[in-house]
C-alpha cells in the first residue's frame, strides 16, 4: 500500500480538445473543473456536496486526508485551498467493485490538473496512525453507511484526526429522538446491496462522543421538503412506503476534541 504522488508537468500546448479526448472513455462520478471551460459528467453534483461539507475556506498549511476519494473531487479541491498535503484513498471503487467505475477518473484528474495529490489504496478499516499517518483534517464522506462496522469504522478514522473530522452520511430512523441505527440485510437502502446502516444523526452524535470527539456541529441535513420529494420517487422507483423514506436523508457534522 505505497502512496504516489503524480509527476504530472504543466504543458503550455494543452487544449479543451485534448482534455475532452483524454476523458472521454471514463465513467466519472465526481464534476471536476479541469479548466479551459471542461468539467468531467459526473452522476455526483460536486459543487452541491461540496457546499453542504463546509469545508475550511482557507487550508494553508494544513494537512488533509480524503477518505474513499473516488475521482478526487474533494482532494483536489483541498489542494487548491492550500493544503500543504493532501492523501486520496479508496479501495472499493479503484479496484472495480463499483460496475463501470475505476482508478481511471482520479488518474486522468491528477495529471490534468498538475496536481500533487498523493494517493493509497486501502480499506477504511486498516486507517491507523501507523498505515497512514495523522492529518490535520479528515474528510469521510458518503462512506460510513457502506461499513458492515460503522463504530469501528469512526474510530479507526478518529484515530489519525488532529484536528478536525467531517463526517458525511446517509441517514434513517430521522424521526427518533434516541439514538437508533437502521440496519439493511439485504438492499432495502436505494436496491444497493453495499449498504449496511443507516444511523439517524442522533446516532452519530453519540459515535463521535464515543470516539472521544466532543464540539460536534452539524453543518448539513437534507431538508424536510427534498426528503418528501424523495419518497414520491422512491414509492414509484422502489416500490418502497413513502413513511420509510421520509425518515431517511443525509447529514454532516464537524467534529473536534
Amino acid at each position: 500500500m505505497m502512496s504516489t504522488m503524480s509527476t504530472a508537468t504543466s504543458n503550455p500546448e494543452i487544449t479543451a480538445e485534448l482534455i475532452k479526448n483524454r476523458i472521454a472513455h471514463i465513467n466519472w462520478f465526481h464534476q471536476i473543473d479541469l479548466g479551459h471551460g471542461v468539467v468531467t459528467p459526473g452522476d455526483c453534483n460536486s459543487q452541491q456536496k461540496l457546499a453542504g461539507f463546509h469545508l475550511p475556506e482557507d487550508l494553508t498549511g494544513k494537512t488533509f486526508l480524503d477518505i474513499g476519494a473516488w475521482d478526487g473531487f474533494f482532494s483536489f479541491e483541498a489542494e487548491r485551498r492550500g493544503a500543504n498535503r493532501v492523501l486520496a484513498t479508496d479501495s472499493f471503487v479503484w479496484q472495480g467493485n463499483v460496475p463501470g467505475k475505476s482508478k481511471a477518473g482520479f488518474l486522468a484528474a491528477r495529471e490534468l490538473l498538475n496536481s500533487k495529490v498523493e494517493d493509497m489504496e486501502i480499506e477504511p478499516l486498516a486507517i491507523s496512525p501507523e498505515t497512514v499517518g495523522t492529518w490535520d483534517v479528515v474528510l469521510f464522506a458518503g462512506v460510513l453507511y457502506h461499513m458492515e462496522h460503522p463504530l469501528l469504522a469512526l474510530q479507526k478514522v478518529s484515530s489519525v484526526t488532529k484536528e478536525l473530522l467531517i463526517v458525511e452520511t446517509a441517514t434513517d430512523f430521522e424521526f427518533k429522538r434516541r439514538p437508533a441505527v437502521a440496519f439493511y440485510p439485504g438492499a432495502e437502502l436505494a436496491l444497493d446491496s453495499t449498504n449496511w446502516f443507516g444511523p439517524n444523526t442522533a446516532a452519530l452524535l453519540a459515535m463521535l462522543r464515543h470516539c472521544g470527539f466532543r464540539q460536534l456541529t452539524v453543518v448539513y441535513k437534507k431538508p424536510l421538503l427534498r426528503r418528501i420529494a424523495a419518497a414520491g420517487k422512491y414509492m414509484f422507483r422502489f416500490r418502497q412506503w413513502p413513511w420509510i423514506t421520509l425518515q431517511q436523508g443525509r447529514v454532516a457534522v464537524h467534529a473536534r476534541r
